[in-house]
Parts: C-alpha cells; structure tokens; sequence
C-alpha cells in the first residue's frame, strides 16, 4: 500500500494554519514551532516561505483585509463609506483575535494602501477638502474598530437579580446577552448612520 503523501507545503497553506490556530487560541497561541507541529513540517522550513512571525501575520492580515470592499466609493461618499465600514467591521468580526494585528495602519503594503488611496480619492472627488477626507477615514476607522475590541451586549450578565433593585434602569439588561450579535450589529449600524447624517449636514453646509 502506498504511503500517505503530506500536502504541499505552501504559503497558502501555512497563512491558512496560522489564522486557525490564531482563532482558536489567540496572539499568544502562535509560535513558529507550534505551527509546524500543526502541519506536521519542521519549523525551518516555514522559514523558507516567511522570514518571521510578524511577516507571517502581516501576511494573514492581507488575506482578510483583502474581503474589505471599497467599489462603492464609485456611487458616491455615503455608499462609499457605508459600504467600507461595514466590510471592514465584518472582516474584524470573522476573527476578534486577530484584531491588534488588522488595526495597524497601511505601512508600505501594496494591497493596504491601494484600499486608503482608493478611500481618500472617493472622498475627494466627492468633494470633501483632503484634509476632512482624511478625517472622515480616521472617524470611520476608529468606529469600525472600537465596535471590534469587544462586545457590549455581552457585557452584561444574564442574570437578572443582578440588577434588581440597585440599578432601576437596567430592569432588561439581562436579556442583552442572549441577543448579543443583534443588539451589536444594530448598534454598530446606528453608530455608522448618525456618523453620516452629520457629515451629510456638514457636507451641504460646505457645499452651498
């Protein structure tokens, strides 16, 4: 009988690898030699493909920004920036863990800064000044990540008593939790609509 073959070992599957082991345990869970176990290869030769474990992150983060949509910018800012922010708070939503390495800014990555000079130059042919565009980018950003460090609806114990008496206004809170996914993404939607109806008034005021 043949011997099993062992898959080819490639740069695909190695990102793959590490992205699970990353879900399941973390930052902390991924070392270079913990990884080759997972793909029954030795650790030099993931040093062939990767020089370190930060090129390697950097790598999987570019996989999964990669989904980031930015084509709306082409309908318009509104579109635009509800479209970008939604995609990129899905894309940190699909792998929570991984968010300390996916909020570093673009660096020098091709595929990074194609996705912010494509976001800038949607705003500005728009019509907003570069520098407010860049604002309106940092804003956005800073809403989409903050809604991505943790969740509010699971914040809160599903406990009732807990709130019983001592806090009169959180007589529900104990239901948040079991609609945890609901509650945040409404909440996430409600935060991005008022972020763009004030820019939208700003925008007619400076446009008049």
């Amino acid at each position: 009988m043949a011997r099993p073959t062992t898959a080819k070992l490639d740069q695909a599957r190695i990102r793959a690898a590490a992205l699970a082991l990353v879900d399941a345990e973390g930052l902390e869970g991924l070392s270079m030699r913990r990884l080759a176990t997972a793909l029954d290869v030795s650790a030099a030769s993931l040093y062939f493909h990767y020089a370190t474990k930060d090129e390697l992150l950097e790598a999987v983060a570019a996989d999964i920004l990669a989904k980031v949509d930015t084509s709306a910018f082409s309908s318009g800012w509104e579109p635009g920036v509800r479209a970008w922010a939604r995609s990129l708070r899905a894309a940190l939503a699909a792998h929570p863990r991984l968010v300390p390495v996916l909020s570093h800014a673009p660096g020098r990555r091709a595929d990074a800064l194609q996705r912010a000079d494509d976001i800038q130059g949607g705003l500005v042919a728009a019509g907003w000044p570069p520098r407010e565009a860049t604002m309106i980018g940092a804003a956005a950003k800073y809403l989409v990540f903050g809604a991505a460090l943790g969740s509010f609806a699971e914040g809160f114990a599903a406990d009732p008593e807990v709130y019983a008496d001592r806090y009169p206004h959180l007589g529900q809170a104990h239901r948040l939790a079991a609609r945890a996914a609901e509650v945040d993404r409404e909440s996430f939607d409600f935060a991005l609509e008022q972020l763009i109806a004030g820019l939208r008034a700003r925008y007619a005021r400076e446009m008049s």
